[in-house]
């Protein structure tokens, strides 16, 4: 596990660091995303997400969700064009599952990329995401996750 001023990131995952957004590919082709614990930390407690609706088709650097907290309300941006195949909707109901568990119960949905071979390449490992994030919480003057 990689961790960047107490923000965790699992190793397993995938980044788009500059939308603070993971991805975990899945044994069916689709692609489960979330907030990082980054993104988490930065926000707030969330009081609100809503996704599109499955079926939804969403173009590269586009939102496929709000999220909103007492402080920010904002997009969730994905790196390619993808069908939104399924929203959480537990997350929908308790909105706080993407801070206290972001990478697990607080996934926020379920992608089939339009290529993802192309839109994989864009994406930086867990194991290289330390250096990237360090200059993104630096140039956003963020502490981390335990501050």
């Amino acid at each position: 596990m990689t961790v960047v001023r107490g923000c965790e990131m699992p190793d397993d995952l995938l980044y788009d660091v500059e939308n603070n957004i993971w991805y975990r590919e899945e044994d069916d082709g689709t692609v489960t995303i979330g907030m990082t614990m980054v993104a988490a930390a930065m926000a707030g407690e969330l009081v609100a997400f809503t996704a599109k609706k499955a079926g939804r088709k969403v173009k590269a650097g586009r939102s496929c969700a709000t999220v909103e907290s007492g402080k920010w309300v904002g997009p969730a941006k994905i790196a390619f064009e993808a069908e939104v195949v399924e929203s959480n909707a537990e997350l929908n109901a308790n909105p706080k599952l993407a801070n206290s568990d972001p990478y697990g119960e607080g996934w926020m949905a379920r992608l089939k990329p339009v290529d993802w071979g192309a839109a994989k390449g864009q994406l930086i490992p867990g194991t290289e995401v330390a250096g990237p994030y360090e200059t993104k919480m630096a140039a956003d003057d963020f502490a981390g996750c335990e501050a």
